[in-house]
């Protein structure tokens, strides 16, 4: 995976080397940003497609989104030098911070610094409306596709499973493709963490052929026992047209972050781009309705880029934040 990074930043060097746009003759700038985000029909991927293109007009420097696996990967292309700036979930940046799970092999990866808040990524299951499963207990000896292995949903579903009990199949890979397999019947349901509305869930929504299967109450506080970085979440009626009543559910944080060594004073204008363009930002998500600077308190524990809290002093936004 890593390689593939490397790849893609020597082939994007050569493409656009007599066409790079002028920010790249900053004296510190990189000659190129590459944005690590996830797999197509996520939110992590749309979302970060109108990044780049957003960056690379408001700085005058080549930004490109770079498809992923999602947050574990994203940390793993900084940390290798592979990408400049990537997405996380809390959970997965706190797991890697502290080198607590297990695809982190004990080490701590440091080298991330918080830039911004994105948005709540809400956990929802989804099925065929057909289908006579309507309880996350309906799951047990399923096909659940949880997407990308490395993904938020293919991390956290399989503890999920655990914790309450359900013994069932996973199905990984793309969301597209995942989407496409429940709509063929090869898989029975969809775990989905992301930002909503999410877009292979708004594609199967427009279909009118699926069911939101929401977890209940009880379900809720076991999640949040077994998995503390969990947040109550609640998706509001009308994310989704068929959806008309909140959807109780668990979520986590999203925050885009960078690596550490690059220069402060790039890291304050990407910043500043994201909040001043909100509205186009919106426009390329609507997720990103929460992308404004009062939500940094959703990050407790990593440090924030210098170039950030610059930004967020300036805006006088900022309580305690915190940079090594």
């Amino acid at each position: 995976m890593l390689s593939r990074a490397s790849a893609l930043l020597t082939m994007v060097v050569a493409a656009f080397a007599s066409t790079a746009p002028a920010g790249a003759d900053e004296p510190n700038w990189p000659p190129l940003l590459i944005v690590a985000t996830a797999s197509p029909g996520g939110t992590y991927h749309a979302y970060g497609q109108g990044l780049a293109k957003l960056l690379t007009r408001a700085l005058d420097l080549l930004v490109v989104e770079q498809t992923t696996e999602g947050p574990r990967e994203n940390i793993q292309l900084i940390e290798a030098g592979d990408a400049q700036l990537g997405f996380v979930t809390m959970g997965v940046a706190l797991q890697a911070w502290n080198g607590s799970a297990d695809w982190t092999n004990g080490r701590q990866y440091r080298e991330i610094r918080a830039l911004f808040p994105m948005y709540d990524t809400p956990f929802h299951f989804v099925a065929p409306k057909d289908t006579n499963i309507r309880s996350l207990a309906d799951m047990a000896g399923k096909r659940i596709g949880v997407g990308p292995e490395t993904g938020s949903a293919g991390i956290y579903i399989p503890r999920f499973l655990s914790a309450l009990n359900i013994d069932a199949t996973l199905s990984h890979g793309t969301w597209d493709d995942l989407a496409a397999q429940l709509e063929e019947g090869t898989v029975d349901v969809l775990a989905v963490a992301g930002g909503v509305p999410f877009p292979a869930v708004a594609g199967l929504e427009a279909k009118n052929k699926i069911r939101y299967i929401a977890p209940t109450q009880e379900e809720i506080v076991v999640l949040r026992l077994a998995v503390p970085e969990l947040t109550a979440s609640v998706i509001p009626p009308g994310s989704y047209p068929s959806l008309m009543a909140p959807y109780q559910t668990v979520g986590l944080y999203n925050f885009a972050v960078a690596d550490k060594d690059l220069p402060s004073d790039l890291v304050y204008r990407i910043v500043d781009a994201v909040f001043t363009h909100q509205q186009e930002m919106i426009d390329i998500h609507p997720a990103a309705a929460a992308t404004i600077p009062a939500n940094f308190g959703h990050n407790t524990f990593l440090p924030y880029h210098p170039g950030a809290l610059r930004y967020y002093g300036n805006a006088a936004t900022t309580g305690v934040v915190r940079a090594d």
